[in-house]
């Protein structure tokens, strides 16, 4: 094999050296981008080399992390919690620290923290707003001649599910057709 020839980077293989770089020295750990990125601590370390990173010792990620990583995590945390919802477990494990240490995070970047009830009725609301647009959709589809048993299988959904949503919509549905054998009918005696 020649050693001045290297494989083409892989289009599937978004994790290049320089963006785990770009990562490590604003204050992840190399755990942190092991998690992230899904490779493994040796390729993770060997990207790193051979973008040309300067390697930390713990106690100078320690310090790092205490000053502008520390408020850096403590923001994305904070967007994350106020605008997409999520609950502390969460984002625990996006910011690779413990429940107590996410919420320590959150009120340090000026966010206050929300009752389980809160975090429902958010969750909820979205919940709603999905079904409301996924509904009027299939409304749209059902009126442009879809037939019911269709738009189930295309959705994954039953066609229960399917009757429902439509009828939420205020959609006005097409008569039953009878498409079996014309039915002879029968005497009374």
């Amino acid at each position: 094999m020649n050693p001045s020839h290297r494989p083409a980077a892989s289009h599937s293989d978004p994790v290049t050296g320089q963006a785990l770089r770009e990562q490590y020295e604003s204050g992840a750990t190399v755990d942190q981008l092991v998690a992230s990125s899904g490779l493994s601590y040796g390729t993770v370390l060997n990207r790193l080399h051979k973008a040309g990173t300067e390697m930390r010792t713990s106690w100078q990620t320690r310090r790092l992390r205490d000053g502008q990583a520390r408020r850096n995590l403590a923001a994305r945390l904070r967007r994350l919690y106020e605008q997409q919802g999520a609950t502390l477990t969460e984002l625990a494990a996006a910011g690779s620290v413990t429940r107590r240490v996410a919420r320590r995070l959150l009120i340090e970047a000026g966010g206050t923290p929300r009752t389980t009830q809160q975090t429902l009725r958010i969750r909820s609301a979205a919940t709603t707003a999905r079904r409301i647009k996924l509904a009027e959709s299939l409304r749209a589809r059902y009126e442009a001649g879809a037939t019911v048993p269709d738009l189930a299988a295309e959705c994954s959904y039953s066609i229960g599910t399917v009757y429902r949503l439509l009828h939420q919509a205020g959609t006005r549905m097409r008569p039953k057709h009878n498409h079996g054998p014309a039915r002879t009918p029968r005497k009374r005696s």
